[in-house]
């Protein structure tokens, strides 16, 4: 939930009860023009020897270039990290000043920073802060009320009494559309009853498109499974400006400047539905924008992989806008709980990639009225083939003294599965000030590569390559290869909490449909013609220049496959039952 409160809302908040422990300081009402600033002080999480804060600050006067913030602790509190501010300790007094990017305070303008913190004892609010030397919250710069005091330990997992983990105890949504077409293929009735996402790839998806469901007949049928008891609905949001820039098959309908229209033609409507009062009783699951940030990360400048497209889409801003708005909207629903994609480990699993992503995921997430409690969590893998655990080989292995990360395969990656990539990227995310109670979902729709091809064993100790070749189950031809690949199979199950700091396993791409057309095909949905989904196409930098792996023949991203789906349960692993 969106943390960008004023002091009065804030201190209501906590009247009324809120998990979130919301510390605000100040009168009520004292966003007026008699009051030169306003600080909002609240904190979000505590446990026994630390605790996780959120400061905004709302400036009444003139129209400042740079700010300072200041207050001092009573107790042994101390700031150990933070972010969106250049923050100091000398003590007990604290001061934060602005970052080069978020400088600029309007007249009547608010600015966001947060931090951890450790203390012991009693976690009391600051009494006075000011801005620039003025006292805030009060007339005329004068004393301050020191506001409520700590109100004792709070669960850091669950912030606005939401679940710490919404897939712990609860079904999850069979998709009816989804599992009519898999039970109508060969051995398909094995995997029809398992749960799928709901994909919102255009504005007309909302409403149903020839006559299929819309989001409301989603969410009228996930009632009618949940039952008595908790059920998860999976939504992927996935509908923005310029979307897909480093790729055609899944090009959007909304240009790179339609900011504006995806605000409030798409995201308000899905909001505007979520928020309807039959629906409280469901934990919703939502996927926010596959692929888009981090093409913004890899594909944006500087790199060979780098793109117009998504060079245009870092300059205007419009993936970090739009994301921002749909985890602020979304995120002040009480039972959703959004998931922000963060690729696949051959993607960012590299350091020169995975630090700056963590700074690009934790910027949109605090930007824009966005707060990092309005994040539940990441999800790697989606709608791709990487397997969640290699089990032949591990990155830390030797060849005749060679690191295996030297192999043509790893190419000097830090992981060679999803679990590894999740698991550290979740470490990474949380030390950046993510909660501590963030989770991480990996997409195992089609990543179990069974079948004969599948290595029984480790690969011969003769070289990296002949080692890694001969172990590693994942058969593509290049980890950078991602349409329609053939040889691939159904993964493992949908699954709750199956490892530390996992959510679930779960199958975000519904298995049997296209990633994109191998040939260009007509089409009203603006989606376009990529190479990578043709097999006769020798590649590109992304793929190292290797042949692309895809299977023929295959209709528009998001049509039925019936080859693949047909594949896909033949090298199911485990293998289906």
């Amino acid at each position: 939930m969106s943390h960008t409160r004023t002091s009065l809302l804030a201190a209501m908040a906590l009247v009324a009860g809120a998990t979130g422990t919301a510390l605000a300081v100040g009168q009520a009402g004292a966003a007026t023009s008699a009051v030169p600033c306003t600080v909002d002080y609240k904190v979000q999480s505590q446990w026994d020897t630390g605790f996780t804060a959120a400061v905004t600050i709302t400036n009444n006067a003139a129209a400042k270039s740079g700010w300072t913030v200041k207050w001092s602790y009573a107790g042994n509190q101390k700031v150990t990290n933070g972010w969106n501010g250049k923050i100091s300790q000398n003590g007990a007094d604290v001061t934060v000043a602005n970052e080069g990017y978020n400088g600029n305070l309007a007249s009547g303008g608010s600015v966001s920073f947060g931090f951890n913190g450790t203390y012991s004892g009693t976690n009391s609010v600051p009494a006075t802060f000011t801005l620039d030397g003025v006292t805030c919250n009060v007339d005329g710069g004068g004393p301050t009320d020191p506001g409520p005091t700590d109100p004792g330990p709070t669960d850091p997992g669950t912030p606005s009494g939401k679940a710490n983990n919404p897939y712990t105890g609860a079904k999850v949504y069979v998709n009816p559309e989804w599992s009519a077409k898999a039970a109508a293929e060969p051995g398909g009735s094995k995997i029809a009853n398992q749960p799928t996402a709901v994909w919102l790839d255009r504005i007309a998806a909302i409403n149903g498109v020839k006559g299929g469901m819309g989001l409301r007949a989603h969410l009228d049928e996930a009632l009618k499974q949940k039952g008595s008891g908790e059920l998860v609905v999976q939504v992927v949001i996935y509908d923005l400006p310029g979307r897909d820039c480093a790729a055609l098959a899944s090009n959007g309908e909304l240009g790179p400047n339609d900011i504006d229209k995806y605000k409030s033609q798409y995201i308000d409507p899905i909001v505007s539905i979520l928020s309807e009062s039959k629906y409280a009783g469901l934990r919703i699951a939502t996927v926010i924008e596959p692929d888009s940030l981090p093409n913004l990360v890899t594909n944006a400048g500087g790199t060979p992989t780098t793109t117009d497209a998504c060079v245009t889409m870092k300059g205007n801003g419009n993936y970090e806008k739009g994301v921002s708005y749909a985890l602020d909207k979304l995120g002040a629903i009480p039972n959703v709980y959004n998931y922000i994609d963060a690729a696949h480990h051959g993607w960012l699993g590299w350091d020169s990639n995975l630090g700056p992503a963590v700074q690009q995921f934790h910027k949109v997430a605090t930007t824009n009225g966005a707060s990092v409690q309005d994040v539940a969590g990441f999800i790697v893998n989606t709608a791709n083939y990487s397997p969640t655990k290699e089990p032949h080989y591990k990155v830390t292995d030797t060849v005749g003294g060679q690191t295996i990360r030297q192999s043509k395969w790893v190419d000097w990656n830090q992981y060679v599965d999803e679990q590894s990539f999740a698991q550290a990227m979740r470490d990474k995310l949380v030390a950046a000030g993510f909660d501590s109670g963030l989770g991480m979902l990996i997409d195992t729709s089609r990543n179990g590569w069974g079948g004969s091809a599948r290595p029984s064993g480790p690969g011969p100790q003769t070289t990296v390559d002949g080692y890694v070749d001969g172990s590693r189950i994942d058969r593509r031809i290049h980890a950078g290869n991602w349409c329609n690949q053939s040889g691939a199979g159904i993964g493992e199950r949908p699954t709750a909490a199956p490892a530390a700091g996992i959510d679930a396993y779960v199958w975000v791409k519904p298995p049997g449909e296209s990633d994109g057309n191998s040939a260009p095909i007509p089409n009203d949905e603006g989606k376009g013609f990529d190479r990578m989904c043709d097999p006769t196409y020798g590649g590109n930098p992304r793929n190292g220049n290797n042949p692309t792996g895809s299977l023929p023949n295959s209709p528009l991203a998001g049509q039925w496959f019936s080859a693949q789906f047909q594949q896909l349960v033949r090298n199911a692993y485990p293998p289906l039952s």
